[in-house]
């Protein structure tokens, strides 16, 4: 069923839509640049400033790159869960830099420290560079912590593209005896590249992520010779010891159908899942929050819940 868009947001896609058409009309295709300073704008939609207590920039440094990550804590003397967070963006746009103020606010919301990963993009670094980077901040995350206290509880959270990351690396690490994932914060995540739920069709037209745009960012992704399916959080064989997952979804969000489905995936291998579903919100609302701040004061809400009744 297509979703009902809040009025909240109609001025917003009216402008958005009209900007598709007339990208259309002109001719204009897709391109990284183009992709990420369109993404990179939204940041015009968060203005309200969120000071945090502790903030660092620092990196992780493997055998031939450094990978940078932000660092928050609402208040570095006490220990508190630690989360490592993937920002979205197709796995070809968005920057630990854009969720500065999304990391600040969950930061200070859900009391946690969070590592924010500034992992390498496609088509530049194609899939699976940004896991094996996200694998290695994983096993080696206490390494900037070294000013902030902290728990041994873990968790990771990612939005979009962000939100498959996260899924992605717990089904490949939850067996490694040096790292235990306690739970796993999914955020209209995108989880199959095949792209096969109804609402793709249902919600894939005129509600700011569209499914064209959706097709090329995995055709930039994914090599051309690879089964979707089987790198798919939906579909790829999955443990039956996950952690606790929370599964937000939107209801005017063409990946809608994919992130529920994912849930009941989940809770068919017993694993512990809550679902929330923002009804009348579009895909990245998050990054909307002057238009729709009481809904993103939910969910931050929402998440700090969520990982504080696990204690």
């Amino acid at each position: 069923m297509r979703g009902i868009l809040s009025p909240k947001l109609d001025d917003f896609i009216d402008n958005i839509n009209t900007q598709i058409e007339q990208a259309a009309k002109e001719g204009i295709k897709p391109t990284p640049a183009l992709a990420r300073s369109r993404l990179e704008a939204l940041a015009a939609f968060i203005t309200r400033e969120e000071p945090v207590s502790y903030w660092s920039e620092q990196s992780i440094q493997l055998e031939d790159h450094a990978v940078p990550v932000l660092v928050y804590s609402p208040d570095p003397a006490v220990a508190l869960p630690v989360m490592v967070f993937f920002h979205g963006g197709g796995h070809m746009c968005g920057s630990a830099k854009l969720y500065d103020p999304i990391c600040r606010r969950i930061a200070n919301t859900a009391q946690v420290v969070v590592v924010s990963v500034d992992y390498r993009l496609a088509p530049e670094y194609p899939y699976p560079n940004a896991l094996e980077e996200g694998e290695q901040v994983l096993l080696r995350y206490r390494e900037v912590l070294q000013d902030v206290a902290h728990t041994e509880t873990l968790l990771v959270c990612g939005d979009s593209a962000g939100g498959a990351m996260c899924t992605s690396l717990v089904a490949r690490m939850v067996g490694n005896p040096d790292l235990h994932i306690a739970q796993q914060i999914l955020v209209y995540p995108s989880v199959d590249y095949t792209m096969n739920m109804p609402s793709i069709e249902e919600n894939g037209k005129g509600f700011f992520l569209e499914k064209p745009r959706i097709q090329w960012y995995f055709d930039n992704y994914l090599p051309a010779d690879c089964d979707r399916a089987s790198v798919s959080p939906l579909h790829m064989p999955l443990p039956d010891n996950l952690p606790r997952t929370l599964v937000i979804v939107a209801g005017c969000d063409p990946l809608r159908d994919e992130g529920l489905a994912y849930a009941e995936r989940l809770s068919a291998l017993n694993a512990d899942v809550e679902i929330q579903n923002f009804e009348g919100m579009v895909h990245a609302f998050m990054n909307l929050e002057d238009l729709v701040p009481d809904e993103c004061q939910q969910l931050y809400r929402c998440m700090g819940d969520f990982i504080h009744s696990a204690r």
